[in-house]
C-alpha cells in the first residue's frame, strides 16, 4: 500500500508543482510595462499573497493541517 501512496504522491506532486511553476511564470509576464500598467503597491500585494501561500504550504507539510483558501483580489 505504501508503494501506491508514494507513486500517487510523486505523480500528483510533479503535475501540480509544474502547473504552479507555469502559472507563476505567467504572473511574471505581467511585469512587461509595454503591455501592462501597474503600481508598486500592486506588486507588493501580489508578492505578499504568493509568499503567504507558500508559507502556508510549508506549514501544512509540517503540521499536516488543512487551512482555509481564499481568492486574491487587488481591490
Amino acid at each position: 500500500m505504501a508503494g501506491v501512496k508514494r507513486s500517487n504522491f510523486v505523480r500528483l506532486a510533479e503535475a501540480r508543482v509544474n502547473r504552479a511553476l507555469r502559472t507563476i511564470r505567467t504572473i511574471g509576464n505581467l511585469s512587461n510595462k509595454s503591455n501592462y500598467e501597474y503600481t508598486e503597491d500592486d506588486v507588493r500585494k501580489i508578492m505578499a499573497v504568493l509568499n503567504r501561500e507558500v508559507a502556508e504550504v510549508k506549514n501544512r507539510f509540517k503540521n499536516q493541517g488543512i487551512t482555509d483558501s481564499s481568492e486574491f483580489k487587488l481591490k
